[in-house]
């Protein structure tokens, strides 16, 4: 199977990495699409599969494209492509809004997959929530899927609504864990330790809680109670934030980034 990835950016070359690093596909599989002559020049001495910068050479090869471009830029890409596409061609759109029914109306194709991944695909540790067209067969879907897994894990979607629902939370989520550790940093140095010692003392916090959840049956408000003891630290922590309403103000901010995601769909 020969893949295409169009756009050498950032999670262009995530995906052609771990493709590679799986060895689900090898590098004479490998096509990028990279219309900067300088980016095409750097992807060359990466040695990660041909690089073009021309569609009309790579597009009629593939049997799978993958869309990693912004989605502002869809417009003109697919104006320059629809030429050479072969409706028979499945197409995997990683671009944040450009709806399935927008991508199969410009292009005139049907084997239309939406993904949404997020940042720590980078490491191998990513979440990606993906749907499809109706005309996507069974087996291409599973093929995509392992593909996409080569980042993380995945979760198949049935209705389209839900990759705005999941930019929300798994998309823009790596933001708020940031935003959340940054602001215990900044308590850990306040309270006397130096920036590498807050780094390690919150980072490692985070990891353990996460891999403690993942590896209990456990829910997170039933954790919340095992830590807590009555007149504690801990106690004061959740009253403080309880005070603050710190949990509604996630929830709220949550659906901001969706409102955000639902309206970038409909420009």
């Amino acid at each position: 199977m020969k893949i295409l990835i169009v756009g050498g950016g950032n999670m262009g070359m995530t995906y052609a990495q771990s493709f590679l690093r799986s060895h689900i596909t090898s590098k004479e599989d490998m096509m990028i699409l990279e219309k900067s002559p300088e980016k095409a020049e750097e992807l060359g001495r990466k040695d990660i599969g041909t690089i073009y910068s021309h569609p009309e050479s790579c597009i009629p090869k593939a049997d799978l494209v993958i869309f990693a471009v912004k989605p502002q830029d869809s417009p003109t890409l697919f104006e320059i492509i629809r030429p050479h596409i072969d409706p028979q061609q499945v197409f995997v759109s990683i671009m944040a809004g450009v709806k399935i029914e927008t991508i199969s109306g410009a292009l005139g194709v049907e084997k239309i997959i939406r993904a949404m991944p997020n940042l720590p695909a980078q490491i191998g540790m990513g979440m990606t929530a993906f749907t499809s067209s109706d005309a996507v067969t069974r087996i291409e879907l599973v093929m995509v899927q392992n593909l996409i897994n080569t980042t993380g894990k995945s979760i198949y979607v049935e209705k389209e609504t839900a990759i705005d629902a999941a930019t929300a939370i798994s998309g823009s989520g790596p933001a708020y864990v940031f935003y959340f550790m940054d602001s215990m940093m900044k308590a850990a140095k306040n309270m006397g330790f130096s920036t590498s010692e807050s780094e390690l003392l919150v980072s490692q916090t985070f990891k353990g809680a996460v891999d403690l959840f993942n590896k209990t049956e456990f829910s997170c408000e039933e954790w919340i109670q095992k830590v807590c003891s009555k007149g504690g630290t801990t106690e004061a922590a959740m009253k403080a934030y309880s005070g603050n309403d710190l949990q509604e103000g996630i929830v709220e901010g949550a659906e901001a980034a969706l409102q955000r995601a639902i309206e970038l769909g409909g420009d």
